[in-house]
């Protein structure tokens, strides 16, 4: 659309369950959402392995012949415990490394629906983003209704004054996977004032990575 920029992303971060939940929609979308990033040349970066919604999305992305990088912390690679990444795979010490890793290699990022690890990554990113530490588009996949309740959280948090209405904008939602990638494209990051003024620099020697463990 004329004069609507368009964000140019090549690789998308997915959180989602290792499990595949209740609802058959879940795993539908899970697999229509690799293919939607297949056919739009998108890449994916995810949390490795082959179970539940993970396996899905990572599958039908590869099969679409795109690049999938999995990166896992090494405890979970003991006796197979959530069996072989569809891709490239990456191991890390610890979940924060993955995380941050997670941040720096990918340019949005999408959480379908999940429990408290797939909550817990969509928030630090969103936590990160406020903090001026990436200005990267972080969405939620709205399947049947499943983020309703934790969407109205949100809305709650900013009535009581706890969330901004400026970094409510971080989070993104929508009930459609091209209507989701879209609002991804069209993502324009506000930053607060005071918050733009921190100061994330990496180290010098080897680059150390930057202290994320800053929470709000």
């Amino acid at each position: 659309m004329e004069g609507v920029s368009v964000r140019k992303i090549k690789k998308i971060c997915v959180f989602c369950g290792a499990n595949s939940g209740k609802d058959v929609a879940f795993v539908n979308t899970a697999f229509h959402l690799g293919e939607v990033l297949g056919k739009r040349k998108i890449d994916l970066v995810y949390g490795g392995g082959k179970l539940g919604l993970m396996g899905c999305v990572s599958t039908a992305v590869a099969q679409h012949e795109r690049q999938v990088l999995g990166i896992i912390p090494s405890a979970f690679t003991v006796n197979n415990l959530v069996g072989e990444t569809c891709g490239k795979e990456i191991k890390v010490a610890t979940m924060q490394e993955r995380l941050v890793m997670m941040m720096e290699l990918s340019d949005a990022f999408i959480a379908l629906p999940g429990g408290f690890g797939t909550l817990e990554e969509l928030f630090q990113m969103i936590s990160w983003a406020q903090l001026n530490i990436h200005n990267k588009p972080i969405g939620v996949l709205n399947i049947n209704g499943f983020f309703n309740g934790l969407l109205s959280f949100v809305d709650h948090a900013v009535k009581q004054e706890f969330i901004t209405p400026r970094a409510r904008k971080i989070l993104i939602s929508a009930t459609t996977t091209d209507e989701l990638v879209d609002k991804l494209q069209a993502f324009r990051f506000e930053s607060d004032p005071a918050l733009s003024k921190l100061k994330w620099s990496p180290s010098s020697s080897q680059k150390e990575k930057l202290d994320l463990t800053l929470r709000l």
